[in-house]
């Protein structure tokens, strides 16, 4: 049975929405986080394992000294303030996919400590969000559920479990309540956890891929009458691996729980699970306390040490951030504030940045990029990146335009020969031999077919009305099978209709 919404303007006008969000970065180290174990997405189930990462009675962890620097440079890059002792606790609670029925995790005593993140909104509106913590802990393994639609658990015959996920290093990044969103709430939290991803990237800590599970978040919501009044009880969404998931739950949970209080219900603190397939939440379990898991400081690990002389030097190894490095590219490439805010929702930033070092121009490659490329993404539903073509591919293909050697309807449907892998624009071109008939008696004779076809609009021509020249050029187009360049066949009908 579908639960009762209310418009989300009205919910808005109602309630003041509180939100927070429980982001997750899977780093990318060779091993695991407590065993030398490697880790790589996709391999087969059950082969990447060690007795550390099934828990087996005896095996000892032992701390992934490059996870604790990637989380530091994390931290730092959020602004947090880096704590010189941190301890691991075990979170006692049993899930399948736990072979070890706790996690290691970092209660009281978390490596990273309060810090802030600035995002922008599209009205050019800095937003600061807070963050509580950013801590260190393992991964659990992952169930896949057999039998049911899209693998989830719903209408499932049985499931199964992969452990080779158990133990790899996240950074759970934790946003204290985020208040003064209002309308924009949903806006805020999508660019929070896309600029996340963009400094797990430059950071080169995390692939930051949302569909293999690098970064998802647990969307928590609340509402209150009025941004005076206590907070009030709060929704879990958990494991929302898309930008527009998070989005969309943030925004259905406003309205469900809006229609719910106004109808005198109550909201329950529960975990609750994103549908993507009918855009809605559905609940979970009730949500436990902190006190339920039963937290304390694990006995096998000995506390983390960071001397500020050790943090100064990750400090100085930082990369220009993502929001620097922006600001610096579209002031270079000339691109506007809306231009640039597509670029970077469309996450082709650093494919624009690699197209222009290629030898493209800025706009050359904004229109590839923003244009058919982008149009082709979104009838496969796929990334800018998972697309068949290169950075290289596209400064090739502007390179023949400039030349004079294809023009825009040339240079698709070579574009598109290289999305069907039919090799690279150089290659498209020779193996369907496209040129530009651009001068010469050929072009000259069909010119005059198109004039002499068409009687009443080369009289109009003749008699400087220019308005009617596009179905000359059409004519010519056609007859040329779209090889001809429409500049020249303007300037040559000019030429004729004068003399």
């Amino acid at each position: 049975m579908a639960e009762k919404l209310m418009d989300f303007d009205e919910a808005i006008r109602r309630y003041d929405p509180v939100w927070g969000l429980e982001v997750h970065v899977e780093l990318s180290t060779k091993t695991k986080l407590f065993c030398p174990a490697p880790y790589k997405f996709g391999e087969a189930p059950n082969t990447e394992l060690t007795p550390v990462s099934l828990g087996l009675p005896g095996s000892l962890p032992v701390i992934n000294k490059a996870a604790i620097d990637d989380a530091i440079r994390l931290g730092l890059a959020l602004h947090c303030h880096i704590n010189e002792w941190s301890q691991w606790s075990r979170k006692n609670y049993f899930y399948p996919d736990m072979p070890r029925d706790y996690q290691i995790t970092q209660a009281d005593k978390p490596l990273n400590g309060k810090g802030y993140l600035d995002v922008q909104t599209e009205d050019g509106e800095t937003f600061r969000v807070p963050i509580l913590r950013a801590h260190v802990e393992d991964d659990a393994g992952k169930n896949n559920h057999v039998g049911g639609a899209d693998g989830r658990i719903e209408g499932a015959d049985h499931s199964l479990v992969d452990y080779n996920r158990a133990g790899v290093p996240l950074v759970e990044i934790v946003t204290e309540p985020v208040t003064g969103t209002g309308a924009k709430a949903a806006e805020i939290a999508g660019a929070y956890i896309r600029e996340i991803r963009d400094i797990a990237r430059a950071l080169g800590i995390s692939e930051g891929k949302l569909e293999q599970g690098n970064i998802r978040a647990d969307v928590n919501v609340s509402l209150r009458e009025s941004p005076d009044a206590p907070l009030g009880t709060r929704s879990e969404t958990k494991n929302v691996n898309s930008f527009r998931g998070i989005e969309r739950t943030l925004i259905y949970e406003i309205r469900r729980q809006a229609a719910l209080l106004a109808d005198g219900g109550e909201v329950l603190q529960e975990t609750r699970h994103w549908d993507e397939s009918t855009q809605s939440t559905a609940g979970g379990r009730l949500k436990t306390d902190a006190n339920d898991y039963r937290y304390f400081p694990d006995p096998d690990l000995v506390m983390v040490h960071t001397t500020q002389e050790h943090i100064d030097e990750l400090k100085a190894s930082l990369p220009e951030m993502p929001s620097h490095r922006r600001a610096r590219l579209q002031k270079e490439w000339g691109f506007t504030d809306i231009q640039m805010r597509d670029v970077n929702n469309a996450g082709a930033v650093d494919l624009i940045d690699e197209t222009v070092k290629e030898g493209a121009s800025a706009a050359g490659a904004l229109k590839w990029w923003l244009g058919e490329l982008s149009r082709e993404a979104n009838e496969k539903s796929v990334s800018l990146e998972e697309l068949p073509v290169t950075p290289t591919d596209v400064a090739s293909l502007e390179k023949l335009i400039a030349d004079g050697k294809l023009n825009d309807r040339l240079a698709k449907q070579t574009m598109a020969g290289v999305l069907k892998g039919e090799g690279t624009p150089e290659e498209v071109v020779a193996k369907h031999g496209y040129k530009i008939v651009g001068g010469g008696d050929e072009l000259d004779g069909i010119v005059d077919k198109a004039l002499a076809d068409n009687p009443d609009v080369a009289e109009k021509l003749k008699n400087g009305d220019m308005k009617p020249m596009g179905v000359i050029i059409g004519a010519v187009m056609r007859a040329t099978r779209g090889q001809a360049d429409a500049k020249a066949v303007s300037s040559l009908v000019i030429k004729k209709v004068r003399s």
